[in-house]
Parts: structure tokens; sequence; C-alpha cells
């Protein structure tokens, strides 16, 4: 895309697209175009999905801050003479961990999606905070019914661990040879991309998923554009030491300290663009009530839940792929083998037996945690991380924690922290950090070790991962 293309103004149509409604909101968003203040075309829709799905964020933005507040305060209420799907008087009850550390907003939120005529059971992580309808660390089944932002707007934001046939002793004798390596091999930020002969190959860009309908087919050159880069906001790749305290025979990995790699990231743009989308369909189709509005649904059987279905599956197989390869750029530069890759995913929805029938489980921020199910729970860049089992616990639809969860809010984080202590912080543990703003400090995060508390019945930890090189976007951008 050349750069005229890419500064041509975004129409209403552009807007619509990823979600926007077609009554005031739209107006402020278009008014806010006129002074991009130096953003892309792609960086400014991506900003724009990122307030739709956040605006609590954007409150003291100097550029989002009227958009943001117009969702924050109902602009977009449904007409007098819509029927409205009524909620269930008395929401269902449901297992809520770690809830000394858990915001009000969060509960709430979790307490609004209980009443749900789809809801059949739900569940609160120890990591949980307020999100955009579902919270984020917020478990729901449903029956038969699918909720796009109850998956969320990073669709398949995953996980993806490495462990190296390679000392921790490697990690201090080659650093300079490992961030030069981070750095040649990894992208990041809303709206970067790769281009020309820079453009990665992966077998997902011929999934037939893609000829689902045109929209589906049309965000194909995004997708290719993308493919192999990450996100902004917490989304990193990193460079760790993990620690076994003792043999491991089911990953056939014998006690000892090994270099790993550790990486974050989701759909990028395609899967925003997605939700987005299938949101605003949902919401045109669903009519709740203003405080549940956002967590409106679609009915699997129904010609749009199938296309939402398939392509929220789509846009985790893409996930799943920008992972695969960033992991194996890296492992090929390194010349190591690999012991061990385990990965897994969260901002998604499974079709699991729960008492005996069939549900819909999302997992908004929270990591699959069946019998046995690998795992990987990260704290903060100075915090360590946790490779774990799942216990296969019912009372939370046999989920756990995706993190440490956010304790600060990221305009709280930039306001408050000074740039000179996180410094010395993370100079304390040894940190060598690429990139990333204020609003990713460890001090925004609650205390690992209390979350892992929190949920001893949902894993078993099987090792733990000590953060030592961390890459992240440095541009401002989120993607949670």
């Amino acid at each position: 895309m050349n750069n005229t293309t890419q500064n041509k103004p975004i129409n209403g149509n552009s807007l619509i697209e990823i979600g926007y409604p077609e009554n005031e909101i739209l107006g402020i968003a278009l008014k806010i175009n006129k002074k991009r203040t130096g953003f892309t075309k792609a960086e400014m829709l991506d900003k724009y999905a990122q307030v739709m799905s956040s605006p609590q964020d954007f409150t003291e933005d100097k550029i989002f801050k009227s958009l943001a507040e117009a969702f924050i305060n109902g602009i977009h209420l449904p007409k007098i003479d819509e029927e409205i799907i009524p909620l269930n008087e008395n929401p269902k009850e449901f297992k809520i961990y770690g809830i000394e550390k858990i915001e009000d907003g969060a509960l709430n939120q979790m307490k609004i999606a209980m009443q749900l005529p789809v809801t059949v059971a739900g569940a609160l992580m120890p990591d949980a905070h307020q999100g955009y309808g579902l919270p984020i660390g917020g478990v729901l089944a449903t029956k038969n019914a699918i909720i796009p932002y109850g998956v969320g707007v990073d669709i398949g934001c995953r996980m993806a661990l490495s462990i190296y046939d390679l000392p921790a002793s490697h990690y201090f004798e080659h650093h300079d040879i490992l961030k030069e390596t981070l750095m040649k091999n990894t992208k990041f930020g809303a709206g970067h991309g790769f281009h020309g002969k820079y453009k990665a190959e992966h077998h997902v860009l011929d999934d037939s998923k893609f000829e689902t309908n045109s929209f589906i087919n049309n965000l194909k050159d995004k997708a290719w554009s993308q493919l192999g880069s990450s996100g902004g906001g917490n989304h990193f790749v990193e460079f760790g030491l993990i620690d076994f305290k003792e043999d491991d025979k089911k990953l056939n990995i014998k006690k000892g300290s090994y270099l790993a790699l550790l990486t974050h990231s989701g759909s990028r743009g395609f899967g925003a663009t997605i939700a987005g989308h299938y949101t605003k369909i949902a919401k045109d189709i669903c009519k709740l009530p203003y405080n549940a509005k956002n967590l409106a649904y679609l009915d699997l059987d129904s010609e749009a839940g199938q296309e939402y279905w398939l392509a929220m599956n789509l846009a985790g197989e893409y996930a799943s792929a920008c992972h695969e390869i960033i992991h194996q750029k890296i492992t090929k530069e390194l010349g190591a083998e690999v012991l061990a890759k385990i990965e897994n995913h969260h901002n998604f929805a499974w079709k699991e037996i729960y008492n005996n029938e069939e549900v819909i489980v999302h997992r908004k921020g929270a990591t699959p945690a069946s019998k046995d199910v690998m795992g990987i729970i990260p704290g903060s860049m100075t915090a360590p991380g946790f490779l774990v089992r799942g216990n296969g616990e019912e009372n939370s639809i046999n989920s756990a924690s995706h993190g440490a969860g956010r304790q600060m809010s990221r305009t709280q984080a930039i306001k408050s922290l000074s740039q000179n202590k996180i410094n010395d912080y993370l100079n304390d543990f040894g940190i060598t950090l690429i990139g990333s703003g204020k609003d990713e400090a460890p001090m925004a995060y609650k205390d690992i070790h209390e979350v892992m508390n929190a949920q001893q019945d949902l894993v078993d930890v099987v090792a733990t991962f000590t953060p030592k090189m961390v890459r992240m976007a440095d541009d401002g951008s989120k993607e949670d």
C-alpha cells in the first residue's frame, strides 16, 4: 500500500465495517479523523477499534476523548419501538476466584452476563478486571449462542513457549546476539506489518474459510501483510529462563534451567475487524437492555452465527500461524533444538460438554485448564510466569487465569508512574527492555503469586519462567 492510499481520509463505510453504529457516534468519529495527527489510515482504524472495545482507556486521550465518552454515555440507546430481549431477573450464581483483588466493575459485568437468557454457567478468574461486555478474566457457558464481545476484539490471542536445548547460561553469554535476534525477527505495533518480499508464507492463507463470504475474503490481504507480526499493548516476544525443579516425564524434559522463548499476541487487525463487524450484526439482531448491549449474541444455528463461528476459528488459526512464524525464525537463527513447544489461547469460544450437555464456553482472557491440558500463565516483565497443567475443575468451567491481570488502568499508569523509577525497577531485576510504554510497567499488574495462590485448585505448576529480555511495541498502541 503506498503512502497516498494510507493517508486517504477514512469514510463512514470504513468505520461501519469495523462495527461502528450509524448514528451520532459515526459523526463524532469522522470529525476526529480530520485531526489525524500523523497516524496512517490503518493505524487510525486500529485506534477506532480500540476505542470501541475499551472506551474507558481513552477518557483522557486528547484525540479520542469525545468518542470514548460517547460510547460510555450510551449515545446509541435503542429506539423506543425496538423489542428488547429481557434479562433474567435473578443472575445465575458463579464461582469467583481471588475475589479480594477483583474490582467491582468486573464483578458487575459478570453478574449481568449471568442474567442472559442463553447463559448456562459462569466463572471469574483471579486476574479479572473490567472489560467491554464480558469482563477480562470472565468465563461464560451458553446454550447454542455465541457472543462476539464475549470472545473479545483480539480473537484467538495466545501464549506460545519454545523450550530450547540450551542452558540458562547461554542467555548471559550471548546477550547481545539474542537482542539482535529479537530485533531482526519481530515486528510490533497496531497497523504495522510486512510488505513485498518480506511477507511471510503460511498454509493458513490457503484455508477455505477465507471464502466464507466477501467480507472475510476482502480481509485476506490485510491478514497476509501482518502475518508473523505482533500487536501493541501487552503483546510481547521475550527470552527468559525456564526452571524445572524435577524431571517432567510427559514433556520428556530433565530437571534444570533452560533458555526459552515466550510470545504473546493474537489475530491482529484481521481479528479486530471480524470482531467489530459481527458485533454490529449481533447488536442489530439481538436487542438487549442498555447495560447488557455489548453481550449481544448470535444463535449458532443462524447464518450470521455460523459465519462468525467460522471467522472466529479462522482468526484463531491465523493467530497461531503468527506465533509459529516468529518461533521458527528465531529458532533457526539460534540454531537450537526445541525440547518442547506449548501453546494455549484465550479470547475464544469452544464447544464443550458441561453437566452432560453441549455448551459454548467463552474464555475472554482466561486459559483452558481441562485435565492435563498445558498452559502458560505470565506475570509481568519483572515477575515470573508459570508453565502449568490443568486439573479439570468443573467449578471454573475447566479454566484458569491468563496472566496476572491489571491493577492499574493504562491511563492511571501513564499519569502516575515515573519513567525513571520504572527503569530503576527493571534494572533491579536485570531486565533488558526493547520498546513498551509506561502503561505496561510491572507496577500496573497484580501480584502474580497472589493470583496463582487463588487458583491452586485449577492448575498444577510444572515449571517457572523468568523473563530476561522483553520486546514490546513502543508506539503507545493497545491490543488486549
